[in-house]
This record gives structure tokens, C-alpha cells and sequence, in this order.
């Protein structure tokens, strides 16, 4: 089946029929939980993180979100923005078993689960346990089960490919699903902003803007060659979802052979305490990824790049696999704290797992469940 805005076939499963994705996407999903748990935070602005001077949001509610506090935010500047601000340190076992709980109602629907985070999953239910056909019903049977067990609200996404669904999730949120189908996929592609584009950093933003590309439509028009040129193996990638096209699986419980995530900054840095706060969603977003695809990890690599974009990796294995955030952020700090007094100005940071392996249930932390 060929969308008729698009240049080449959209590909189908194996047995011939377009894919029904969903992108499920909890709520400001720490916070959330915090708010659920203590009925006093309800209503109230609240961040999940450290008010330290060095501290990072980790998740904010969505009344602190009205005062232009974000995730991945420094603590300082989000008290600057709402000074009523109410920090909570995060729990991450409560937080580890709600994920659990909201895994099972998934699994109810389909097999084909890709756990993104403890928050978020894409759901193949072009074939489904409940031999149901509408994938717009399965997605809001599921935002409702949840709500249902665990007091929490999800909005999801449903489209034909991953990226569309993962879009998708974002347009109707708090509590809400979108709907992108292959009719409408390239022109929805084609007036969003490269910079909302999933897999798009600000650093590839920038890059893109300074080639005259803003949208959609400026990404779709420029060349295969042009792309490879510019942006080396994510040409490709580039190329099909400005045409809305994505033909990634839902691959369910994979055990990567290593997990990362790097941020360019605005500023160059020098010292160690803005390193550190820079540091601090990339390892949240790793050690997410471990929790909640039930892996550990041994091997913990920090990398730097300069100014002048030479750069370093320093790495770190341990014996036993990492069992809690606090231990990766140990390691972290014993990699970085070497690299000071800096002798140029750092231009990013990275931090990655590897050596990854499933859990043994022996070695799975006790949850604990606060209802």
C-alpha cells in the first residue's frame, strides 16, 4: 500500500497488512506518582530532582510546567521561574513498579512491547491478543486501564509507523490520543518544526536551520546525497520520515549491546559543577532505559568533547552490575572529576552502559509499592 503523498511504498508486515503502532506516554509521570501518593502536592507545582545548586528537574508537574519549568532543567532556573516551586527527591523503586504495573495491561493487548523508559513503550497491535481491529479503541481501552489501576493518565499515539505514533503522543497531551494514518502522514510530517522531529537534538537542529531547513517540507525537498553529505548515516533516516515513512519494528525485549545519550551545549563549559548539572538527565535517561527493559550494566563510559571537537572517553567496569541510580551517579562522578581543571571549554557530554545483561531476579531490587 502506497501513501498517495509519498514517493516510495510505505512497507507492510509480514502478512501484508499496515502496521498499527502505538506510542503509549504517561503523564509527567514522576510527578504524577508524587502527586498520587501525597494528596498535599496535588494541585501544587512540583519537581521531581534536587533543589541543590547543581540539582536537575527530572520531571515536573504539569502546574509547574505552566510556569515554563521542563524536565532536564537546572534546579536553580526552575526556582527562578516558579519560586513556589515544591522539590521532591525522586523513588525511583515506586516509580520502577507502577512501570511494571502498566507493562501488564500492555501485555494484555499484544507481545510486541519496546519499552522506551519506565514512562513511555510503543505497542505493535496490528495483531492482538484481544482480536480487536480499531487501534484508536485499543489505545484508549488501555489509557483507561491504567487510570483505572494505577490513578495515573497516559496519552498515546497511533499511526503506521513508529515515529508517526511517537508524534502523534505528544499532540493531545495531558490524557489525550492522536490519530496519524497513511493518508495524512507525509502532510503532517511536512509542517512540523525539525526540531519536534524525535531523533532531532537541538546541536542536529541548529545544523539543519543553518541549511535553510525549518520544517517538514524544507527537509523533504532536499536530496538523498545532500542528506548523507551533511548528516553521514542519519541521511537515510532523514529522508523517509520527511516523507512519513518509517519502517523500524517493534522489537520487544531487547537487551542492547550498549545504551547512551549525549548533550550538545549551548555554552562551552569549564568547570565541574555545570558539567555535572548537564550530566544529570543523560544519566536519568540511560539508567530509564535499564529499569525499564530489566537490565543491569558493569561498564559506565563518560565522553567529552572540546571546543576545538577533539575528544576523550574515560571508562569505568565494575564486578557486579549497577543496581541503583545513586551507584551510577558515583561512577559518573569519579570519571568527571579528573577531567578538572579543564584546559579548553567542554562542547558536550556523553554518558553510556555497556556490558548490559538481563537481571537475575536474585539481583532485582525488592519493590515497593506506595498506593
Amino acid at each position: 500500500m502506497a501513501d498517495e503523498a509519498n514517493d516510495r511504498p510505505i512497507e507492510p508486515d509480514a502478512q501484508g497488512a499496515i502496521r498499527k503502532i502505538i506510542h503509549c506516554d504517561m503523564d509527567a509521570f514522576y510527578a504524577s506518582v508524587e502527586q498520587r501518593d501525597n494528596p498535599e502536592l496535588r494541585g501544587r507545582p512540583v519537581a521531581v530532582g534536587s533543589p541543590a545548586a547543581r540539582g536537575v528537574v527530572a520531571a515536573a508537574s504539569y502546574e509547574a510546567r505552566a510556569f515554563g519549568v521542563f524536565s532536564a532543567m537546572p534546579s536553580v532556573t526552575a526556582q527562578r521561574k516558579c519560586p513556589d516551586l515544591i522539590f521532591v527527591r525522586p523513588r525511583f523503586d515506586v516509580y520502577k513498579a507502577v512501570s511494571l504495573q502498566i507493562r501488564a495491561i500492555f501485555a494484555e493487548y499484544t507481545p510486541l512491547i519496546e519499552p522506551l523508559s519506565l514512562d513511555e513503550a510503543y505497542l505493535d497491535v496490528t495483531e492482538n491478543r484481544k482480536g480487536m481491529t480499531i487501534a484508536t479503541e485499543i489505545a484508549e481501552e488501555i489509557r483507561a486501564k491504567i487510570f483505572a489501576i494505577t490513578g495515573l493518565t497516559a496519552s498515546a499515539g497511533i499511526s503506521y509507523n513508529k515515529f508517526l505514533a511517537k508524534m502523534a503522543s505528544g499532540q493531545n497531551k495531558p490524557n489525550g490520543q492522536f490519530l496519524i494514518t497513511p493518508r495524512n502522514g507525509a502532510r503532517f510530517v511536512e509542517q512540523l518544526p525539525v526540531k519536534k522531529f524525535h531523533g532531532v537534538g537541538p546541536a542536529t537542529a541548529e545544523k539543519m536551520h543553518r541549511l535553510g531547513i525549518e520544517t517538514g517540507a524544507d527537509l523533504k525537498i532536499k536530496k538523498l546525497d545532500f542528506l548523507i553529505q551533511h548528516f553521514g548515516k542519519s541521511g537515510p533516516y532523514f529522508f523517509d520520515i520527511a516523507r512519513g515513512i518509517d519502517n523500524r519494528l517493534v522489537k520487544p525485549d531487547r537487551v542492547r549491546r550498549s545504551v547512551g545519550a549525549e548533550d550538545t551545549f549551548s555554552q562551552d563549559i569549564h568547570a565541574f559543577a555545570p558539567a555535572r548539572e548537564g550530566l544529570q538527565p543523560l544519566i536519568e535517561k540511560v539508567w530509564g532505559h535499564c529499569e525499564a527493559n530489566e537490565i543491569g550494566a558493569k561498564t559506565v563510559t563518560l565522553k567529552v568533547k572540546y571546543a576545538d571537537f577533539t575528544q576523550i572517553t574515560r571508562s569505568k567496569t565494575l564486578p557486579a552490575p549497577l543496581t541503583a541510580i545513586s551507584d551510577l551517579e558515583e561512577v559518573v562522578d569519579l570519571l568527571l572529576g579528573p577531567i578538572f581543571p579543564a584546559q579548553k571549554g567542554i562542547r558536550l557530554l556523553g554518558v553510556s552502559l555497556s556490558s548490559l545483561e538481563e537481571r537475575r531476579p536474585e539481583t532485582t531490587p525488592q519493590l515497593r509499592l506506595a498506593l
